[in-house]
């Protein structure tokens, strides 16, 4: 199953698809440019699949599959390619899916992310969080600034993934990079331990609990550069998700803590292009007295509003703002910037040459490896 596997993830690659999908009693399946496409003929079996988790995990990650019912590693195609695995129950049997991490990583120019986000990797302490929804480009993203970092400066990094994707080496920082599982137990106990570990700067693969989210913000508290991933939509969402998941009687606090810590949120999301393909769109938070002070007076509502004000001075944007700039290039039609719009009223009118930040220019936006047969989802 093995041999098979390879096969199903070297046409993936030469499609250029991001995701691998195997599930028992069903066809294989990949993504690509954010669309499930059927791959091949194959349809899988129950047996199949525990053969196959059988033969790419060792003795102990098989049996903590087999008593916790999903597992998360790594998996190698040769020294070109690595995977980000999980394996999982359902009512069939086991299904799982394999995402490619590239293995070059990219900065910030090559990934066209916005300039400000190079501010994000001179900060000294703080928290600083890229969020978006699976699949979004956040590890990308997070990737590019830790290459920024080692490259200008010599600090001490230590990383908390589940499971290690990108592979840094050290150049001019030291690099320590700890895998959840195979390097330590959980997010909590490794930040913890981080603490006593010397470092400058903690990333967080991501915060996925109370306690995990309580000791990054201390981390960031005492002096340390926290960086980490949220599934939020925008940086609002991001704020109030965080001060949500504490008690109420905790929130008071934690809200004026993370109006002192929170240096810079950098939201994700990714568009279809007119050419094929997607762009990324990418809502910027920077710390300013403003926004700290609408956290702390939890005047959560405005922050959309003081990050489109700020464009021009601090290079702050809002997610219809970004939309509205790939419009402005001819990326994408009218039709998907209204589509994926926060607000697709407001986004029309814009478009229309109507308010603030409006297209004023009438011409803006106008518009190796095949071993297997790829179709469409409703094909055949």
């Amino acid at each position: 199953m093995e041999e098979r596997l390879k096969l199903y993830l070297r046409t993936m690659i030469s499609n250029k698809g991001s995701d691998l999908h195997l599930k028992s009693g069903s066809h294989v399946r990949v993504r690509i440019d954010g669309v499930l496409k059927l791959l091949g003929k194959d349809e899988l079996t129950s047996q199949q699949m525990d053969e196959l988790a059988r033969e790419i995990t060792t003795t102990e990650q098989y049996g903590k599959l087999k008593t916790e019912r999903n597992l998360d590693f790594s998996y190698t195609l040769g020294k070109e390619y690595r995977f980000r695995v999980n394996f999982f129950y359902q009512m069939d049997g086991l299904s799982a899916v394999f995402r490619i991490i590239p293995i070059e990583i990219l900065t910030i120019e090559q990934l066209k992310l916005p300039k400000v986000i190079n501010d994000f990797a001179n900060i000294q302490r703080g928290l600083v969080l890229v969020t978006g929804v699976t699949g979004s480009g956040k590890s990308t993203t997070l990737a590019a600034l830790l290459e920024k970092i080692n490259a200008e400066q010599k600090k001490h990094i230590i990383t908390i993934e589940d499971p290690i994707e990108f592979v840094h080496k050290d150049r001019g920082c030291l690099i320590n990079q700890r895998g959840i599982g195979q390097d330590t137990y959980s997010f909590s106990d490794a930040l913890r331990a981080a603490l006593r570990e010397d470092p400058d700067i903690i990333l967080v693969g991501e915060m996925r609990d109370l306690e995990t989210i309580d000791i990054a913000m201390h981390a960031a508290n005492t002096g340390h550069l926290v960086f980490s991933t949220l599934h939020t939509l925008d940086a609002k969402e991001t704020i109030d998700r965080i001060v949500g998941m504490f008690p109420n009687d905790e929130q008071n606090r934690i809200r004026m803590s993370l109006a002192s810590i929170l240096e810079g949120v950098i939201s994700q999301r990714l568009i279809p292009t007119k050419r094929g393909g997607r762009v990324a769109a990418i809502e910027v938070l920077k710390k300013t007295a403003r926004i700290t002070q609408l956290i702390a007076e939890k005047r959560d509502a405005e922050i959309p509003d003081a990050l489109f004000e700020g464009k021009d001075i601090y290079g702050t944007q809002t997610f219809d703002q970004a939309l509205l700039d790939i419009y402005r290039t001819g990326e994408i039609d009218a039709q998907t910037a209204l589509d994926y719009a926060t607000n697709p009223a407001d986004m029309k009118l814009k478009m229309q040459g109507v308010g603030k930040g409006a297209i004023v220019d009438e011409n803006a936006g106008k518009d190796g490896l095949d071993v297997l047969e790829l179709k469409d989802e409703n094909e055949g």
